[in-house]
């Protein structure tokens, strides 16, 4: 019933709008004006129109920035992010910047300099020093951009560390599926052809350094303050993996291996207290569309202290010890 009388209201403050403006294109042509001529005071109104519009706007803005702001991503919780944070705060402070001081003169001088009778444009076809100062300034201002852009993009891309820990994301319609390297910190050998409903990630069972690697589904573990070096594998399409909290973010492609690294510096339960949200999680997205059920590419990650870390890793089965028990369960009689 509110929806009906909500639709009504809006159909009548429409024909009372059109009826409105019937009744002003009546007084003006009664006043013997002319009914689509502007004149010196419509145009003055107009300016100062463009002027409230103004004030209006940027009180939007600032009222979505209190609004919204609270709602984008939390601080970094990779170290490598703090420096994008930073970067993307500096290129948001330029552009907001920019944008204020250029509408504040659009709408002023739409204020200013409103059409009058008899008042005729300036002709001003060229200006070196105009030229020079919107052409050197924007310049400079892209050089640092560029410059700290590189900067960035140089830490993200450089290679890890030979003490990184070493784990396998391997994705595939519609599921993540980690691999940890184990005590020897390598990843077992895999294949495709290898790949069977006992036997997901096609791994080597006669390649030894796989005996101690660790496979884990639905949520994997980090440890705080130790770099973690992830290399992406696809079975099928084009997957991305995305973790929005560490600002990390690599394509998963079939037929090669991807990799990306970074170090976690926040603790799970400790966003969770910054936050005050003790059901907050890291959280491991596809951020490709790969297929109908692509919003299913889900998988939690928790960051551990060094000691939990160590704790959770080693209540883990390895596949040789998956493998064994698997040989060891009798077969059913047919």
């Amino acid at each position: 019933m509110i929806k009906i009388l909500v639709y009504v209201a809006i159909i009548l403050a429409i024909f009372a709008i059109g009826y409105v403006v019937r009744v002003y294109e009546l007084a003006t042509s009664l006043k013997g004006k002319k009914q689509h001529e502007v004149t010196d005071s419509d145009n003055r109104m107009m300016g100062k129109i463009m002027l409230t519009f103004l004030v209006v706007f940027f009180a939007f803005v600032i009222w979505n920035l209190e609004s919204f702001g609270p709602k984008m991503l939390p601080e970094s919780a990779s170290e490598h992010g703090v420096g994008l944070d930073w970067l993307f705060n500096f290129n948001m402070t330029i552009l907001f910047f920019v944008f204020t001081i250029t509408h504040i003169f659009l709408f002023y001088f739409a204020y200013k300099y409103y059409g009058r009778t008899g008042n005729t444009a300036t002709y001003f076809p060229h200006n070196n020093k105009l030229e020079m100062i919107w052409t050197v300034i924007p310049a400079i201002v892209l050089a640092v951009i560029i410059i700290f852009g590189l900067k960035a993009w140089n830490t993200i891309t450089a290679p890890a560390s030979d003490n990184a820990i070493v784990i396998q994301l391997y994705s595939q319609q519609f599921q993540w599926t980690a691999r940890y390297s184990g005590t020897d910190n390598k990843l077992g050998d895999s294949n495709y052809k290898l790949i069977t409903d006992t036997n997901p990630l096609g791994m080597d069972d006669n390649d030894n350094k796989g005996d101690d690697d660790i496979i884990v589904k639905n949520e994997f573990h980090i440890p705080l303050g130790k770099e973690v070096e992830f290399k992406l594998n696809s079975r099928d399409v084009i997957h991305s993996a995305y973790m929005p909290h560490f600002r990390a973010q690599m394509n998963c492609v079939p037929g090669m291996t991807t990799m990306m690294h970074f170090t976690p510096r926040i603790t799970t339960q400790q966003m969770r207290d910054k936050l005050n949200n003790q059901k907050f999680d890291y959280i491991l997205l596809c951020n490709k569309i790969c297929g109908v059920s692509h919003y299913n590419m889900q998988m939690t990650i928790i960051v551990d202290t060094e000691i939990d870390y160590k704790v959770w890793l080693h209540a883990q089965a390895t596949h040789k010890s998956q493998v064994n028990a698997s040989a060891a369960k009798p077969v059913a009689a047919k």
